[in-house]
This record gives C-alpha cells, sequence and structure tokens, in this order.
C-alpha cells in the first residue's frame, strides 16, 4: 500500500480552517496567501483522495470526511509538536554537559589532570566521565551514550576514529615476598603464557593488550578482577603475579610495595587512544578536551 508523504503544513491549515472558519481566517493565521492555503489543502485532498471542505457554502465547511480526518491531524500534529520539543530539550541537555568515556587506568592515572587543565582552560560544559573497561568505552560510543571515549585496546574497531593521546608499558609485578622477586633472568614468552595470574576481566584493555603482545594461548588466569585496585591488593598480598599498567603500580614500584620482573623477549608497549565515531564531528568542547590530552610516557625502569 502507497502511503503519501504528508505535508504537515497542509494539516495545520486544514485544522485552522475547522478552528476558524474560513480558508481565508486560516491563510492569515499562517501568514500565508488565500490561494496558497487552498493550494495546500487540494493538494492533501488529492493524496487521501477524499473532499475534505464542502466548497459550495459560505467560507468554508469540513465534510464528514473532512471532520475525521481533521481529528486525525491534530493528533498528528500534536505528536510533532510533542517530538520537536523533546529533541530541543535533548540537544539543550547534551549542550549542557559533555559525556565522556574512559578506561580504568587512563581514568584513574591520566583524565584528572586532563579535567583539571581543560576546566583551567575555562572548559565549558561541565564533563560527566564514565568509567568503564575499553569494550565498555567502545560500547557507549556506539550506542551514542557519550561523545568522546579514551581506551587502551590494542585494536580499535573501524567504526571509530583513534588518536593517541599516551604511551605505556605493562609490566609483570609480584610482592616483594613471592619467589619471583629474586629471579635474574628475564620471564620468557612461554613461560609467562603458562603462568597463572591475577588479570583484569574479559574486555579490558590491558588484559587484550597482553593476550594480543603473547600471541598464543595463556593459562587460564588464576583469578580475574574488575579493578587495578583489586589487581594491587591481590598481588601485594603475594599470592599472584599479575601483568598491570606502569601507571598504575609506579607508586608501589616506587617504595617497594612491589617489584618488577624483567621480561625477555616481549614488548608490552601500548598506544593510549582517544576514539569517536566515523563519519561526526566532535563538538566544540569535545575537541577542546581532546587538545588537552597530551602524550604522556610512563617513566622507563630498569633492574
Amino acid at each position: 500500500m502507497h502511503r503519501p508523504d504528508l505535508d504537515l503544513d497542509a494539516l495545520r491549515v486544514l485544522t485552522l480552517v475547522a478552528d476558524l472558519g474560513s480558508i481565508s481566517a486560516a491563510a492569515r493565521a499562517e501568514q500565508i496567501s488565500q490561494p496558497s492555503a487552498s493550494k495546500r489543502i487540494q493538494s492533501l485532498e488529492r493524496q487521501l483522495g477524499l473532499e475534505l471542505l464542502d466548497r459550495r457554502t459560505r467560507g468554508a465547511t469540513l465534510t464528514d470526511h473532512g471532520r475525521v480526518v481533521t481529528g486525525w491531524c491534530r493528533a498528528v500534529l500534536d505528536a510533532t509538536d510533542t517530538l520537536v520539543t523533546g529533541s530541543q530539550a535533548l540537544a539543550a541537555r547534551d549542550l549542557a554537559q559533555l559525556s565522556i568515556g574512559a578506561s580504568q587506568t587512563i581514568a584513574e592515572y591520566l583524565a584528572p589532570s586532563w579535567l583539571g587543565e581543560f576546566h583551567r582552560r575555562g572548559g565549558q560544559p561541565p564533563v560527566h566521565l564514565r568509567v568503564a573497561n575499553s569494550q565498555g568505552v567502545i560500547g557507549a560510543l556506539r550506542s551514542h551514550e557519550i561523545e568522546l571515549g579514551f581506551v587502551e585496546t590494542p585494536t580499535i574497531p573501524s567504526d571509530l576514529v583513534s588518536r593517541q593521546v599516551a604511551r605505556d608499558r605493562l609490566v609483570l609485578v609480584v610482592s616483594p615476598s613471592h619467589r619471583l622477586a629474586r629471579r635474574r633472568t628475564p620471564v620468557t614468552r612461554d613461560e609467562l603464557a603458562a603462568m597463572p595470574l591475577a588479570t583484569r576481566e574479559d574486555g579490558s584493555g590491558t588484559r587484550d593488550t597482553l593476550e594480543v603482545a603473547v600471541g598464543r594461548p595463556m593459562v587460564a588466569p588464576a583469578v580475574e578482577l574488575d579493578s587495578n585496585a583489586a589487581v594491587k591488593v591481590l598481588v601485594g598480598s603475594g599470592a599472584y603475579p599479575a601483568v598491570i599498567s606502569e601507571l598504575a603500580v609506579a607508586g608501589e614500584l616506587r617504595d617497594g610495595r612491589l617489584v618488577e620482573v624483567p621480561l625477555g623477549d616481549l614488548d608490552l608497549s601500548r598506544s593510549l587512544d582517544a576514539v569517536w565515531r566515523r563519519g561526526t564531528r566532535l563538538r566544540a568542547a569535545a575537541q577542546h578536551l581532546l587538545a588537552t590530552a597530551r602524550p604522556v610516557t610512563a617513566p622507563t625502569r630498569t633492574r
């Protein structure tokens, strides 16, 4: 069944004719000429295949069909007004807040300084930061819940644009009481693949980076945790080693609460990236924030 593309202006003129009693009065209310108003009604009648006005009487009288159709027109126009008003409210809300997302490592150790710099530069509007793992940030971008994201995953989906904002390095760490703390030869790729680790949850950028870098099947994790803080507490207890961001354990390595175990034939450096939806243009506030996310390189430690 063919559905005609109805002209909302014609629907509005018809309701005005019903309310005001004549085409000329409806035309004045719409600030158009009477011939233009008549033409809109005639076009609507052709599209619907119905006679809506009785033009044989003085003025303009709705036919029986015209009265029924006018009731439907009012419902359509009310729904249209709701759509426009609601959309404007949503747009105003978006302008009043910049929604971004960041993976946990970035949110904990880099984003605070970026947001502080954004504020010092007079950044507006206020920023709402959503913290998730890298896959969660990507999902929020795709569902339009955030405008700009920051992730640490080694693989950026093709529907997103990315820009490097920092470099990081994953390190193998243990408690000072762990047997690996006394090891002097580097841990090999094969040894690491066979080592039960305390790891971040599936979907985190840290875990994805490790699995891609190792490049072979790894033994199942000893335990999976959903935050860097939880991983550090468990490692500090002496239970398990972990591979974690150097940004996350810089303080613990500096004061000796954790010990870095050297790795041999494995490069665990990684890119930290800003991402946004391909084909969209970032608003000025998002571009301003992106400009404050300067590249930062974690200091390299040697044993």
